[in-house]
C-alpha cells in the first residue's frame, strides 16, 4: 500500500519527468535574418525562425531579386518551411511572397486580419504607385495572406506571439518568442534609418505608437529585430529608444517647421547620421500638407 509521502513524491516525480519531456519536445529556437540593405528601395527585415527541422518566415521582401535571397536562406538551412507569416500590410513585407510562394508552394500564407484587411484596401494603389519604380523587382503578381486564426503560431512546440491584436493599432503588431525573448517582425521598431512617419498622421497614432514600443521595453526581450535598418543592428532596447526618440523629434520639429525643407533640415540636423533621405522627404511633406499620402 502507497503512504500519503509516497504518493507526493511519485507524483511530484511524475510531473518533473513529465515537464522534462515536454523540454525536450519543444525545440530551441533560432533566428536568422535577412535585410538588404541600401541594396534595396527599403531595407526591409525578413527573418527565418527554425526549429530542429521546420522554420517559419516572417516577412517576404519587397523586390524580387531580394526574395530570391531569401529563398536561397531557407534552402542553405535544410529546413521544412512550414509558414509564412506576414506581419504589416506595406508592401515591402508582402510584395516578394510571388517569388516565395512559387519556390515553396506547401508552406501556407497567414496574416492578422488587420493586415489582411489593410492590403485587400491599398494594394492595387501601392502596386500602381511602385511598380514603375521596381523595374524587374515588381512582383507578377500580388498575393494576399491568409487569415491567422486567433494570435499566435506554432512551431515545434514553441509559440510565436502576435502582440497587439487587442490594443489602439491592430494593424501596427509585432512578434514575440518567448522562448528566446525575441521581438521580431512588424513596422514599430527602426534603427540607423530616417523613420517612416508617412503612415501616421495624426498625435493619437503618435501616441500609440509610443505606447506599443513601452509594451516592447515591458516584456524585457533579449533581441529585438526592427523591421527596417541600415548597417549593423545591434538587437537590442536600443533601436526602441531610437525609435521612440525620432518619433518625439518629428512631433516637436513639425509644428515649428513652415514647410517640408524646413522640417527636413530640422530632423537632418538632430539626426545627422542617418540614412534613408527619402523616408524624412516623403513622410516631411505628408506632415506639412504638401503631398496626399494613402495610410
Amino acid at each position: 500500500m502507497i503512504g500519503f509521502t509516497s504518493l507526493k513524491r511519485f507524483l511530484l516525480a511524475t510531473a518533473t519527468l513529465g515537464f522534462a519531456a515536454h523540454a525536450a519536445a519543444a525545440s530551441t529556437l533560432t533566428l536568422d535574418v535577412y535585410n538588404p540593405g541600401d541594396k534595396a528601395i527599403f531595407p526591409v527585415t525578413s527573418v527565418l525562425v527554425s526549429g530542429e527541422k521546420e522554420a517559419i518566415l516572417v516577412d517576404a521582401q519587397f523586390g524580387k531579386s531580394q526574395a530570391e535571397q531569401v529563398v536561397e536562406k531557407i534552402r542553405a538551412s535544410g529546413k521544412q518551411l512550414t509558414t509564412i507569416y506576414i506581419s504589416h500590410g506595406d508592401p515591402d513585407y508582402y510584395f516578394g511572397l510571388d517569388t516565395l510562394t512559387a519556390a515553396f508552394p506547401n508552406a501556407k500564407v497567414l496574416a492578422s486580419q488587420p493586415t489582411v484587411d489593410h492590403i485587400k484596401h491599398t494594394v492595387d494603389g501601392k502596386l500602381a504607385f511602385w511598380g514603375p519604380k521596381m523595374g524587374a523587382d515588381v512582383p507578377a503578381k500580388t498575393i494576399v495572406p491568409g487569415v491567422l486564426k486567433g494570435d499566435s503560431l506554432m512551431l515545434e512546440g514553441q509559440k510565436l506571439q502576435v502582440v497587439g491584436l487587442d490594443g489602439k493599432q491592430p494593424d501596427r503588431t509585432f512578434v514575440w518568442i518567448p522562448s528566446i525573448k525575441a521581438v521580431v517582425g512588424g513596422v514599430v521598431v527602426a534603427e540607423n534609418i530616417h523613420v517612416w512617419m508617412a503612415d501616421t498622421q495624426t498625435a493619437q497614432s503618435h501616441t500609440d505608437w509610443l505606447a506599443t514600443l513601452h509594451a516592447i521595453e515591458t516584456l524585457k526581450p533579449k533581441t529585438i529585430v526592427p523591421g527596417h535598418y541600415l548597417g549593423e543592428s545591434a538587437r537590442s532596447l536600443a533601436a526602441v529608444q531610437f525609435t521612440a526618440d525620432y518619433i518625439k523629434a518629428f512631433d516637436e520639429e513639425t509644428p515649428k517647421a513652415k514647410d517640408a525643407a524646413t522640417l527636413i533640415a530640422a530632423m537632418k540636423k538632430r539626426f545627422p547620421t542617418l540614412g534613408e533621405d527619402s523616408s524624412l522627404e516623403l513622410s516631411a511633406k505628408v506632415a506639412k500638407g504638401e503631398m496626399k499620402w494613402g495610410e
